[in-house]
């Protein structure tokens, strides 16, 4: 019984280690089991080094016909589980044919990388980056180990921001207007507006404020959309101004301050590799005392803001 159970170990084990990788910032990322990892982030054009060692079982030794490690970019979709789209795909030769009797060591370096698109995992899909040391045998099977790292990729501010002014109206019953500061925001700033109640002829019972998240993959008669409310803030309960009896003309007006920081929030991304985008809403909803529902939907745009701006 031992034999068996020993026979399907594997051989040796793989460790991948990244020259910086205890020194940089380390973000937190759900692996396929349910655990949650530590794992370091890169940017694009940076040079991805470490070493790789390689440790026989004791008294075993491990016969192989090469070894490499990969650095690859790979988009997978969902409902197309287990098929990776490779974007990057990067290879070095650490060792020819032979055989391993000890623990042995191998630098490697991948200079000034290609990594446009950063790391994301969505509904429908996953983008991720990873580095692959494989080694080749005749028998058993390659052994395979993989390192996954995270790729962000900051933006400097726009040059050009502009407010969004918009009109939610039923003629003759309600007519509402809103304007936002800007339409463009990084993922850690403030949404600041004002809704402005210009007539009013309904009773309402509350108003909120959505970010929406659209998204869409695949293309043609294959697209799947998804989409996910992330924020649900309460402007209001009950009436605008409640001495005020409806029918009522006036203009009154609120404001709206929210904190986008505590929601985990991913850059706008518009047709990554013509696999997937992903696009934000703000949605302003309007609920009647008949619980009708009055809404009006903005699309803006997210980016990672540089931490040097």
């Amino acid at each position: 019984m031992n034999y068996i159970i020993g026979a399907f170990k594997p051989a040796c084990s793989i460790t991948i280690s990244l020259a910086d990788g205890k020194s940089r910032k380390q973000v937190a990322l759900k692996k396929e089991n349910g655990k949650t990892v530590l794992i370091p982030v890169f940017h694009n054009q940076e040079t991805i080094s470490g070493k790789i060692s390689i440790e026989p079982i004791s008294g075993k030794k491990v016969e192989h016909n090469g070894i490499k490690i990969e650095l690859l970019g790979q988009i997978e979709m969902y409902f197309d589980r287990g098929n990776f789209y490779d974007f990057t795909s990067l290879v070095r030769e650490l060792d020819i044919p032979g055989e391993i009797y000890e623990r042995k060591t191998f630098p490697f370096e991948f200079p000034t990388v290609e990594m446009p698109y950063e790391t994301y995992n969505g509904a429908n899909v996953r983008l991720r980056y990873v580095l692959k040391v494989s080694i080749s045998r005749n028998y058993g099977g390659s052994i395979v180990e993989y390192q996954d790292f995270v790729v962000r990729n900051d933006s400097p501010p726009p040059s050009i921001n502009n407010s969004i002014k918009m009109e939610v109206g039923i003629e003759d019953c309600l007519h509402i207007e809103f304007e936002y500061n800007k339409s463009k925001y990084h993922l850690k700033d403030v949404i600041v507006g004002k809704i402005y109640f210009l007539l009013v002829r309904i009773k309402i019972k509350n108003m909120d404020l959505e970010i929406r998240r659209r998204e869409s993959t695949g293309s043609g008669t294959n697209t799947h959309v998804e989409t996910e409310t992330l924020a649900k803030f309460e402007l209001m309960d009950g009436a605008p101004v409640r001495e005020k009896v409806s029918p009522v003309t006036f203009s009154e007006s609120i404001p709206v301050r929210l904190f986008l920081s505590p929601y985990e929030l991913a850059p706008t991304y518009l047709n990554i590799n013509n696999k997937f985008s992903v696009k934000y809403y703000l949605n302003l909803v309007l609920v009647d005392e008949e619980d009708r529902r009055y809404f009006k939907q903005q699309e803006i745009t997210m980016y990672r803001l540089s931490e040097t701006s």
